[in-house]
């Protein structure tokens, strides 16, 4: 693939940086009660844990037999600064802040960790229309929120723009 981009496009290309984060999914046996007032949370003065929601409730699902689930999310410091860090640790940090941010949460019965290399876009393809032609023939198109931001409008610009840009080629 790399010998069909030439040297400038793929220069662009290299200069893309993305955010790194993690998050909890903490999940809770049916019947469970969550005592907090809200559906998510964007928790600004924490340094570690930036977003919080209970997902059944902030996707009106209700069900008796599935158990609600608490997602979390983290800073962008926090993703880069505990990027390399043991995993069991880093789960560790993010569970005491937010046992400090919302206490009255109960034990889960069970937790997923995940962490994103590569979360949201913080310096996107620098002159980019929201696509970038790699080869016209075959045409070999890329676009995305690297193109554009890491926000929903910055994904549907670019999928304008890479529309637009395969019409002349249909």
């Amino acid at each position: 693939l790399f010998t069909v981009i030439n040297e400038s496009r793929l220069e662009r290309l290299e200069c893309v940086s993305y955010s790194s984060r993690y998050a909890l999914g903490l999940f809770y046996e049916a019947g469970t009660g969550l005592a907090v007032p809200w559906a998510a949370c964007y928790v600004a003065d924490n340094p570690c844990i930036r977003f919080i929601s209970i997902d059944n409730e902030k996707r009106n699902i209700e069900s008796p037999e599935i158990g609600p689930s608490v997602v979390v999310h983290t800073t962008v410091t926090f993703g880069s600064e505990h990027l390399d860090s043991d995993p069991a640790e880093v789960q560790k940090l993010i569970l005491s802040h937010l046992q400090r941010i919302v206490p009255s949460l109960p034990q889960p019965s069970s937790i997923k960790f995940h962490k994103w290399r590569y979360s949201q876009v913080t310096r996107a393809v620098p002159n980019c229309p929201g696509h970038m032609i790699l080869h016209a023939q075959p045409l070999l198109i890329c676009g995305g929120d690297g193109f554009t931001r890491s926000n929903f409008d910055g994904c549907i610009e670019s999928a304008m723009s890479l529309a637009e840009a395969v019409k002349p080629h249909l």
